[in-house]
Parts: C-alpha cells; structure tokens; sequence
C-alpha cells in the first residue's frame, strides 16, 4: 500500500512539473517572437525556428504561438460576372506553382481592382500587377508581381510590414502619420528618388479613408536589411518598417524597375474595403478589352 500511495504522488508531482515546464516554454515561445526588430539578439535569445514560421500551413496540433497561422477569410465579392471569375481562375491556374500560395479570393481582387482602375487612368501601365497579401506571415514570400497577358508570375518576394501592424502577422492597419502601420488599398506606383534607404519608388494610395495618405507619409518601395531569408533564419521573423512595404536587398532594384510609373499596387488584408472591388464594372472592362 505504500508503495502505492508513493508512486501516485510521483506521477501527481511529474505531472506538475510537466505543466509547468509546458507554461514555460509557452511564455518563451511568446517573448521570442516579440521582439522588436531593432534591439539587439544575441543567439540565446533566439526562440523561434525559421522552418516551423515558414509553413503557410495550420499546426496539426493546438499549441501556443505569438501570431495565429490561422488565415482570416478572404470575403467573397459581389456581382462578379461567371465569365470573369473563370477566367481568373484559369490565370491562377497558369500561373503555376510560383503561384501556389498566392489565395484565389487576393487574386481575385487585385484583377478587379485592376480592370475597374485601368479605364479611369490612374494606373497606366496595362498588363501587369502587383499584389501582396500581407495576412500572410512576413517569413513567407508574399508578394507577387504578374504579367497579366503573358500568365507569368514576374517576382516573387518576401515583403515588409510596418510595426504598428503586428509581429508576424498584420494586424492593424492604419493610414495616419504617427501609427508606423500598413495601409490596405490600391497604390499607383510614381516617381523613383534615392534618399535614405538609397533607391526607391514612391506609391501613391488610391483609397480614401484607406491609403490615401501613403504619399504624404513617404510609404514607398525601398529595401530593408531586415527582409532577407537570412534575417528570419536568424530571427525567426522579418524586422519591421514604418509602414513602408520595403523589399530585399537581392530583389529590391529588379522589381521597382518592374514596377514602373503608373503600375498597380494592391495591399490585401483583413478590412480590405475599396470603391474599385466593383465586379459589375471589372466584368464589363473584361468583355471588351480583356487583360489588356
């Protein structure tokens, strides 16, 4: 008997000892991950594996994380003719694997927001589109640039967010001064101009109430040290912006050349509203003119 009773407390204290080790490793887990991108990390620091962020998949398994995997749902938008929705899922389709994680739904939006902009002029280079999806985690490559006619994914590549948004996921977006945020919305791509982050591109926001203030605040195309593959197998995550969708220092110059003057620009997200999601006036565009 006992022996017994001395076994049960042993496997009473192993198990608290369990939770306890299991609560944390949790909280460790958590600070890792919040770290600010600009104070300094020493490797003991380093909390988080780059390949257990870099899956765009859900864990099988229930376990705490700093930022949910889980993907906010992408609303389906309204009156979008058949013939049109068709046809952006054949271009996704041709777009191949380079493709593969880029969601049909922000796909759908960054052709309706093109074909609905294109015909009023405020983007003038017909073709091709930019769309970043920044719901995604920053360790994923989640920005594209497609050649619409050609059906070819052009870049591929890591993107910042600004650190007002969150850590590894976007969060909040905001288009005011002081907020360091992303903001959501349709961008026409201006002028390039070397200042402090060396050559850059300017965008001007196309969404009142969204974006509109993007050019006023200096959010613009650059590159950033701390995009990099490197940066997130050191870190974990990507470092953080002022709202800026800044580039790797590999891709930075190839695509702002790729993304000329009057080029579109979409920044999806959770609360994406914008005028130009208008289906009825995209299908209509698309009848005539095609991708064109």
């Amino acid at each position: 008997m006992v022996r017994l009773r001395e076994v049960g407390e042993f496997v009473r204290a192993s198990a608290g000892k369990a939770h306890i080790i299991g609560c944390l490793a949790a909280t460790l887990l958590t600070a890792g991950c919040q770290l600010r991108a600009e104070e300094a990390q020493t490797p003991a620091k380093k909390r988080v594996t780059a390949a257990a962020l870099t899956s765009a998949a859900v864990p099988a398994v229930a376990v705490p994380v700093p930022d949910s995997l889980r993907l906010t749902p992408v609303p389906a938008l309204a009156a979008v003719p058949d013939t049109l929705r068709q046809a952006i899922e054949q271009l996704h389709a041709a777009l191949g694997p380079a493709a593969a994680a880029l969601r049909p739904e922000v796909l759908e939006q960054a052709c309706i927001g093109y074909l609905t902009l294109h015909p009023t002029g405020r983007i003038e280079r017909a073709g091709l589109l930019a769309v970043a999806d920044m719901d995604l985690p920053n360790t994923s490559e989640r920005l594209w640039v497609i050649d619409l006619k050609e059906a070819k994914v052009l870049h591929r590549s890591l993107v910042a967010h600004g650190e007002g948004s969150g850590h590894l996921r976007a969060r909040r977006f905001s288009d005011k001064d002081s907020s360091a945020c992303t903001s959501l919305g349709f961008y026409r791509t201006a002028g390039t101009y070397d200042g402090v982050h060396g050559y850059s591109r300017r965008i001007e926001g196309l969404d009142k109430g969204q974006n509109a203030n993007a050019f006023d605040r200096y959010v613009v195309l650059h590159a950033a040290d701390y995009v990099s593959p490197k940066y997130v197998r050191q870190y974990g995550h990507l470092g953080y912006s002022r709202g800026c969708p800044a580039l790797p220092p590999a891709q930075f110059k190839a695509i702002i050349a790729t993304l000329r003057v009057g080029s579109m620009l979409l920044m999806s997200g959770p609360g994406l509203a914008s005028r130009w999601l208008d289906g009825p006036a995209a299908g209509r565009r698309f009848l005539q003119r095609g991708w064109r």
